[in-house]
């Protein structure tokens, strides 16, 4: 949960996220890895909870940027860091708790995102096919023309899509799309977006940014208590629903997973069914 924080504290505390804030009180929220697309493993996905903590504790900055790095903003996976359920890899009830700690971390990732009390422009700026539901929370949505969402990393193979995009797809564009695209994993262009109302609007990859910052230097121009208030306005339905349904998706999908592997512990679709050989025990 989001406490009193400051720039200076948090702006080089993680290895994956590089901060920067501008004079008007614009903060750059980038994911990263080494500098390029993001590689999307456990310890991404538990510092992105924290980050947001942090980001959403600073109440010396007006309107936040999220957005990723090169070619996509989150769609390349570490394989060796999900082959494997903690329950295996450790045995009785150390596994039993740090998969319990991982479905905390999932539930703690959405409620640090709107926890941000400020504007947050996403700029999506390639394939986002893991946790689109984070960039999808912003208030204005920017998607470059080559980027897409999917959510490949359950469904498709072989998990419950139980950690927040059951939750947030059927609000943006109805529950029968919504239930598609998640039993089918099918990608979502960034103008069949544009068109359904998920995103605002699509622009080359080297405007991406440039629009954002636009967009975010204007904004700032308000008084501060306006943009949180407005930013709380906005985010409260999104909170009622997370608080109804997230906590409840994440324990059908965790207590899925014992089902789920080790046939489905890679990260592409599964191509034969779950029980056939050479998976089955």
């Amino acid at each position: 949960m989001a406490k009193r924080t400051r720039f200076a504290e948090y702006k080089d505390r993680y290895a994956n996220f590089r901060f920067e804030l501008s004079e008007d009180g614009v903060l750059l929220m980038q994911c990263h890895t080494n500098g390029g697309s993001l590689v999307w493993d456990w310890k991404a996905h538990d510092e992105m909870s924290d980050a947001f903590a942090d980001v959403a504790g600073d109440r010396e900055i007006k309107v936040l940027i999220h957005t990723g790095t090169g070619e996509n903003y989150n769609a390349d996976w570490a394989p060796s860091g999900f082959d494997k359920p903690f329950y295996q890899a450790m045995p009785g009830d150390k596994g039993l708790m740090k998969l319990d700690e991982k479905a905390w971390y999932g539930r703690m990732l959405i409620e640090n995102v709107l926890a941000v009390e400020v504007p947050v422009i996403t700029a999506v700026n390639g394939p986002c096919n893991i946790h689109s539901e984070v960039a999808l929370l912003g208030d204005i949505v920017l998607a470059s023309e080559d980027a897409y969402f999917q959510d490949s990393a359950h469904f498709p193979r072989g998990m419950v899509p139980g950690d927040g995009q059951h939750v947030l797809w059927p609000m943006l564009v109805g529950r029968n799309r919504a239930r598609h695209l998640l039993l089918t994993g099918r990608k979502v262009p960034a103008r069949e977006a544009l068109e359904w109302g998920v995103v605002a609007e699509v622009l080359p990859k080297d405007r991406l940014l440039d629009r954002a910052f636009e967009l975010a230097h204007e904004l700032a121009k308000r008084p501060p208590l306006t943009l949180r208030y407005t930013r709380l306005l906005f985010t409260q339905d999104f909170k009622r629903a997370f608080l109804d349904e997230l906590a409840h998706g994440l324990a059908r999908e965790t207590y899925a997973q014992r089902q789920f592997f080790p046939v489905g512990g890679g990260t592409g679709p599964l191509d034969r069914a779950w029980d056939d050989e050479p998976w089955s025990d």
